[in-house]
């Protein structure tokens, strides 16, 4: 096989991997009824005058499967770190206790469930969108190389191949969170 396909090959490879490093991080941030400190990931604290993300001004755990806790690092962040949770309207109610912040995570209702298996669903396809817009710069870049017919015939099966496989992995992923999420 010739450097140029190579290289556009492992390029695109690159590209649909992060593509599925995407997906597993939007999943991650979908919950699926257990208390995560994931679920807090999106959430930036005001620490003297910069956003900063909570994971960085505090120790998040869940002590059990409905429970967050929020041990701030400086006893003085307890506030900032209350009004952040709210700010970012994840739909939790934090309780400060002057040590730690309590979030009880609340059972999800069915038709929350269903709501979060049509977002796992939308973040799968965006990822496919990513996996194809890959296989389509591959196949350009591909084309425009200069080689012979019947080797860009090859590449571009291999690109399919490539395009294939990363579908499959998308589908896995999201048969697995969507059994997750409607699991009661």
């Amino acid at each position: 096989m010739n450097e140029e396909v190579e290289f556009i090959l492992d390029t695109t490879k690159e590209a649909m991997s992060n593509a599925i490093a995407h997906l597993e991080k939007e999943l991650r941030a979908i919950r699926a009824g257990k208390a995560t400190p994931a679920m807090l990931a999106n959430v930036m604290v005001d620490y003297y005058g910069s956003q900063t993300p909570l994971s960085q001004v505090a120790n998040v755990n869940t002590p059990d499967p409905r429970t967050i806790a929020i041990q701030p690092w400086e006893k003085n962040m307890l506030q900032p770190i209350e009004k952040a949770i709210m700010v970012a309207n994840l739909g939790f109610n934090p309780m400060n206790n002057g040590d730690i912040i309590m979030i009880n995570v609340p059972p999800l209702t069915e038709e929350r469930r269903i709501g979060l298996a049509k977002q796992a669903k939308a973040e799968a396809e965006h990822a496919k969108v990513g996996i194809r817009n890959a296989r389509k710069d591959a196949n350009n870049d591909i084309k425009k190389t200069d080689i012979s017919d019947d080797l860009k015939k090859d590449s571009e099966l291999d690109v399919q191949n490539l395009t294939d496989s990363f579908v499959k992995v998308i589908e896995e992923k999201l048969a697995i969170k969507e059994k997750e999420i409607m699991t009661v």
